[in-house]
């Protein structure tokens, strides 16, 4: 399997909304830099406003008149070293030209019932250990973006199934991640 997948417009599943473009575009990007990357925010700007208002910056990212419909993802500056995902979102304030966000993070997700056989007493340290050593564990890249009024999607990547036509979409897929990224227009 290659390390950088195809990710041309015409390998992607057509997608029926502005947000769930957006998402399946961000995985895409994302997806040609391979894996073991650390976690990248992405603001999502409405298109139209963006070329209307700022035709400098969308001709720099390869937009033209004719795409003003849709969002475009905008990726911001690396997040801090050491800092704790939950702790650093708690700290990001949006201007208002930003429409939503986007995350996208790599995790090691167990299968269902997993849960059941944790060890007792274990600390953080110690249960990052065992779900790393699982033999049934998965690596996923999750990308969840979410838009100021609620609106959330998700896209699921499986390291195992590395292929833009096996990601998985869905509004309710990570919902603890899209609630903590809808809480930074707080």
């Amino acid at each position: 399997m290659s390390e950088h997948p195809e990710t041309s417009e015409a390998a992607l599943p057509p997608a029926a909304t502005p947000l769930t473009r957006a998402v399946l575009e961000i995985d895409g990007y994302v997806a040609t830099m391979g894996w073991d990357l650390p976690a990248r925010l992405f603001a999502l700007v409405d298109t139209g406003r963006l070329l209307a208002t700022e035709p400098a910056l969308a001709e720099q990212l390869g937009l033209e008149e004719g795409q003003a419909d849709g969002l475009t993802p905008v990726e911001q500056d690396e997040l801090p070293e050491g800092m704790a995902l939950d702790e650093f979102l708690g700290t990001i304030a949006w201007p208002d030209v930003v429409s939503g966000c986007a995350l996208v993070v790599e995790r090691l997700m167990l299968p269902p019932g997993a849960e059941a056989k944790l060890p007792e007493g274990a600390d953080e340290r110690q249960l990052a250990e065992w779900a790393a050593d699982h033999p049934e564990r998965q690596e996923v890249r999750i990308t969840a973006a979410v838009l100021r009024d609620g609106s959330r999607e998700t896209a699921l990547r499986l390291r195992a199934k590395d292929s833009a036509r096996e990601v998985l979409t869905g509004a309710e897929l990570v919902p603890a991640l899209s609630e903590a990224l809808v809480a930074t227009f707080s």
